[in-house]
């Protein structure tokens, strides 16, 4: 079985429309969510960095350091595009997998999916590993960017056996791999020295947490509308490999 141009061109489109929306609202909310508290965090990130240095503050302003964008236009200029990019390569997972699993295109099956996608993209790291604030550093950051990855793997390839594979076999091995990332638990350094307050850090974990659901939701439920949309009518999504004429 082959996916058919005219679905392969509605996944692209619907994912690349459905992307482009979650990623302007989601940059409007992290404006008065999570920004300022990144912010509020990089002041603390820069004074313990200049006490870590050698000499007069003075001298620091001329030490050369990473680019990075301006303050005002230009950084939310990168953000907003950041975020663009990152919800269309969310949207175009999320459609390529209704698509190959054949599920129905309706808004209401896309806002289940992006639900779901929820869980094993956020919920689920976010249980171990929450996110970070500028000026804390919990570990390797490889090491974290690939247990991050396999347990996103892990999350939603359990919660599809326990969805679609109704048996107590299919369950049991959904909820063993959800459990297995936690059960090996993240990579992390025994001690971390940061002077940014816990107490700014957990609402900013629960800033993301709570941009991310709506977030989710919305992308899920404009997939699987837009697919709808997009999707050619007289033509199936799969076509059978044919065999060629003698």
């Amino acid at each position: 079985m082959t996916l058919s141009l005219s679905a392969f061109r509605s996944i692209v489109f619907s994912a690349t429309l459905a992307g482009l929306i979650v990623g302007v609202f989601v940059t409007c909310i992290q404006r008065v969510g999570t920004l300022p508290l990144i912010l509020r965090a990089e002041v603390y990130e820069r004074q313990a960095e200049n006490a870590a240095r050698p000499g007069p503050p003075a001298a620091h302003e001329h030490e050369a350091t990473a680019w990075e964008p301006a303050e005002g236009f230009e950084r939310n200029a990168y953000t907003a595009l950041f975020n663009v990019v990152e919800w269309i390569g969310f949207g175009l997972i999320l459609n390529g997998a209704l698509v190959l699993l054949r599920r129905p295109a309706t808004w209401r099956e896309g806002f289940l999916w992006g639900l779901g996608a929820f869980a094993a993209f956020v919920i689920a790291p976010g249980l171990s590993l929450p996110p970070e604030l500028p000026g804390i550093h919990a570990g390797p950051l490889l090491a974290r960017q690939v247990w991050w990855v396999a347990t996103v793997i892990s999350t939603a390839g359990g919660l599809a056996l326990i969805a679609f594979r109704r048996s107590p076999i299919a369950a049991l091995t959904g909820i063993l791999l959800i459990a297995a990332p936690h059960l090996i638990g993240p990579p992390r350094i025994d001690h971390v020295a940061t002077n940014v307050p816990e107490d700014l850090s957990r609402q900013f974990i629960v800033s993301v947490t709570l941009i991310a659901l709506p977030c989710w939701a919305l992308l899920g439920g404009l997939i699987g509308h837009l697919y709808r949309k997009f999707s050619a009518t007289t033509r199936p999504p799969f076509q059978p490999r044919t065999a060629p004429a003698p």
